[in-house]
């Protein structure tokens, strides 16, 4: 009579989490037949993946038994010996105790590699719900709230809240997230200007962040030179909505005081910050970078620069100003459309012809893989439908904030051109802000090189010319000459950065001193006092230099 004995099911070692029930039943349901016969001994699983069973009967010594192989799905004949403690022992173990205590060491460490954002291994469901926050209480909320999601039968309602949770959830600032309806109630119902003011600033510091969040998504679809410029496209935005309804109600002065200080606030204050705070997060050794990226920004800037600065010097040096004035239009209309050919020329050259200059170099090798082991939480489409409804939204606020900036000139002292220049670009470029200083955080300094020189570019090289032909369509008069005290500013700001991007590294000190130049220049235009409401502010340097020039 043959000897019977079945495998016991709390010792089953599973290599597929998937097929733990067909295994278990073909464990009970199979029997040793004979002890002579090894080749009855062998279960055959009904599924095709390879399955591990560790027999843990030692009554029986010197039996040749046969076991799955666990790595090659193939027969490997061990022999089995009994011991003098009492216990057996395997030639074969050895692979299946790792195994076994690989899977324990995964299961216990699963948690602590996706709140560190490493998802290989993880299943879908646990990659779609990971927060871009380490160990943070939003995080925590998020698992619950990824329980409830995932029992929503709808497929479309999953996928809605799933993103909702994502995009809204996923950040520490949403708390912030209510002052937006709240700004909203404030302006439609007549509350005071300065809580409109205030209610838009908190109403934009998440969408910021948030901003940056989804162009870095839809980065890993696109690549970092994609998602670099959509989101300087996303954050200028801001800018061209609210240069365009300036220009409706013929406010020229603010049009161009607005732009150049975004310009500015891009060269020194976004870039610098990210530079800096990528010196600190990397703090012993320096940032490398696409050197050829910032050359090509740089040369752009600089044809921008002779764009701007050609009108100036043509009404400087005629004995006239206003002999000057239709010849300066007239040359400020045919540089804007030069500009806008230009830039058109460097997007192409960045996304078709030279799109290998613009790409990201690889890492060195202690930082190679960090890029690849990242995958995105949302799809591009999904990405893209948010970022459209948040950078509406932000426009919208942004325009509260500048409708009650000379409410906030009177309550706090401050002049006008002060707030056109370096307040009102700060919040406009808020955006941009918060996603280069994240990448830049990230150890991705040339994504943050692209969202700062990417968004100074084209301002300088489209959002100006720009509202320069819209102008013109509409019967305004707006050229391309700045204020003498502006474009000097500019023509340094701009020289400054070629020559602290020469090298293609980076460190603290570099970024300290662009944040020092934007401090002066600030300071400059807080004592200057120009009264936007004057109209002819633009041309009180140019009077004052041709006076001088004809002295």
């Amino acid at each position: 009579m043959p000897r019977t004995k079945k495998i016991n099911r709390s010792r089953s070692v599973l290599t597929d989490p998937e097929g733990a029930e067909s295994l278990d039943r073909s464990c009970h349901s199979k029997t040793r037949d004979s002890p002579r016969n090894p080749k009855k001994l062998q279960a055959e699983p009904k599924s095709k993946k390879p399955r591990v069973a560790v027999l843990t009967a030692h009554q029986h010594p010197n039996r040749e038994l046969y076991f799955p192989d666990p790595f090659n799905n193939t027969k490997k004949k061990s022999r089995r010996t009994h011991s003098t403690s009492g216990f057996t022992s395997y030639n074969s173990a050895i692979p299946l105790v790792l195994l076994q205590t690989q899977q324990l060491m995964a299961s216990l460490q699963e948690p602590w590699l996706l709140e560190n954002g490493n998802l290989k291994g993880a299943s879908k469901e646990i990659r779609h719900g990971r927060t871009a926050h380490n160990m943070s209480s939003s995080s925590l909320r998020k698992k619950s709230d990824l329980t409830l999601v995932s029992k929503v039968r709808c497929g479309m309602l999953r996928h809605l809240l799933t993103n909702l949770q994502e995009v809204i959830l996923g950040t520490k600032l949403t708390v912030l997230f209510p002052a937006i309806p709240l700004a909203i109630a404030a302006e439609c119902y007549g509350f005071g200007r300065p809580w409109v003011f205030g209610l838009s600033l908190l109403g934009l510091t998440p969408l910021a962040e948030r901003v940056s969040f989804l162009t870095e998504q839809i980065a890993y679809y696109t690549g970092p030179t994609v998602g670099g410029l959509l989101n300087a496209t996303c954050g200028n935005a801001t800018e061209l909505i609210i240069a365009i309804f300036a220009l409706w109600q013929h406010k020229i002065e603010v049009v161009k005081y607005s732009l150049l200080g975004s310009i500015l606030s891009n060269l020194l204050l976004v870039l610098g910050t990210s530079l800096f705070c990528g010196g600190i997060a990397n703090l012993g050794k320096e940032q490398k970078y696409d050197r050829r990226q910032a050359d090509v920004n740089a040369l752009l800037l600089l044809l921008a620069l002779l764009c701007h600065m050609l009108p100036l010097l043509f009404r400087i040096s005629a004995a006239s100003v206003s002999l000057t004035e239709v010849p300066t239009l007239q040359l400020s209309r045919v540089s804007s459309i030069i500009m806008l050919l230009a830039y058109i020329t460097y997007i192409i050259f960045q996304l078709v012809t030279h799109r290998q200059l613009f790409e990201a170099q690889e890492e060195s090798e202690e930082h190679g893989d960090d890029l690849s082991e990242e995958t995105p939480v949302i799809g591009f489409w999904s990405g893209i439908v948010w970022l459209v409804g948040m950078t509406a939204v932000i426009a919208l606020l942004s325009e509260f904030v500048v409708g009650t900036i000379e409410d906030a000139s009177e309550s706090w002292g401050l002049s006008v051109s002060f707030i056109s220049i370096i307040l009102l670009p700060i919040v406009g470029n808020a955006a941009e802000h918060a996603g280069a200083v994240i990448f830049a955080f990230k150890n991705k300094l040339d994504i943050s090189l692209g969202v700062a020189l990417g968004s100074a570019t084209q301002i300088s090289m489209f959002v100006v010319p720009l509202c320069v032909i819209v102008a013109w369509i509409l019967g305004i008069e707006m050229d391309l000459n700045f204020n003498l005290l502006e474009t000097g500013a500019l023509a340094l700001s701009i020289i400054t950065t070629a020559f602290t991007l020469q090298d293609g590294t980076s460190h603290y000190l570099k970024g300290l001193t662009l944040l020092l130049c934007y401090v002066v220049i600030g300071a400059c235009f807080f004592l200057s006092k120009t009264p936007s409401s004057h109209g002819n502010a633009i041309d009180l340097g140019v009077k004052s230099a041709a006076g001088v020039i004809g002295a």
